[in-house]
């Protein structure tokens, strides 16, 4: 018949001594691990977000906002004079079946032209243009050659 180990004493040990774990009182196998205090956002990250943000939504509007400038005009479209002012009439693109609808391009002519060469470009390149329009500056220079539109 077998004995049972004594207490305190590993059965599967084979005539090595033990030497018995000192008991304690209260004692957890492991640590707990105090928690990671929370990072708290910065002013500055926030104010470089803030800036990120409003960059690009001043970019998306004037995208938007020159989709129908003159400069995007092509042969057949129509235009609306958005300014009295005969220096800046701030030409818009819009569908030729609107209202706004009041002059339609015969031609559309890159380069830099003076009043003088824009009226002698515009008689080559259309007979019956009624008006011409030069626009400098921004990388894209051109002249439109524009008659009333009648629908």
């Amino acid at each position: 018949m077998s004995t049972p180990p004594p207490q305190g004493q590993n059965p599967f040990a084979q005539g090595q001594p033990q030497a018995p774990y000192p008991p304690q009182q209260g004692a957890v196998p492991f640590a707990p691990v105090p928690q990671q205090p929370r990072r708290r956002v910065s002013f500055k990250l926030i104010k470089n977000i803030v800036i990120v943000v409003a960059v690009l939504g001043v970019a998306i509007g004037g995208y938007i906002a020159s989709r129908d400038d003159a400069d995007t005009a092509a042969v057949g479209d129509c235009m609306h004079r958005g300014s009295s002012s005969d220096s800046n009439p701030d030409l818009e693109v819009v569908d030729c079946t609107s209202s706004q609808a009041q002059y339609i391009v015969l031609a559309k002519v890159k380069g830099t032209f003076t009043a003088l060469t824009a009226d002698s470009k515009c008689q080559a390149e259309a007979k019956d243009f009624e008006y011409s329009y030069t626009q400098t500056g921004d990388g894209s220079n051109f002249l439109l050659c524009l008659k009333d539109y009648t629908k």
